[in-house]
């Protein structure tokens, strides 16, 4: 596995982990939903400040990225799609 596919499994895993869609975590990291998702499938070379953008945004450290994926794991389920339940912030 090269060092994108890598890194592009590992922010999908931490991401679903954190159950942080592509649309917030783009929006908290400062960059296009779009390029998140080129990143998550490893189309995209990100450079290191992007990466820190992306740590940040998920409250892990940025070694996270680079860890090795625990053999066997090919597929990382997505978040559940749909609306999200109304919450206070986003209630009308």
């Amino acid at each position: 596995m090269d060092v994108r596919q890598l890194v592009a499994l590992n922010l999908r895993r931490l991401r679903v982990a954190r159950q942080i869609s592509q649309d917030d975590l783009a929006l908290a990291a400062g960059i296009e939903r779009s390029y998140a998702g080129h990143l998550e499938r490893g189309t995209k070379n990100p450079t290191i400040v992007t990466l820190e953008k992306l740590a940040q945004a998920m409250n892990c450290e940025l070694a996270e990225l680079f860890e090795k994926i625990p053999s066997g794991t090919t597929v990382i389920e997505p978040l559940k799609s749909g609306r999200r339940p109304p919450t206070k912030r986003n209630a009308r």
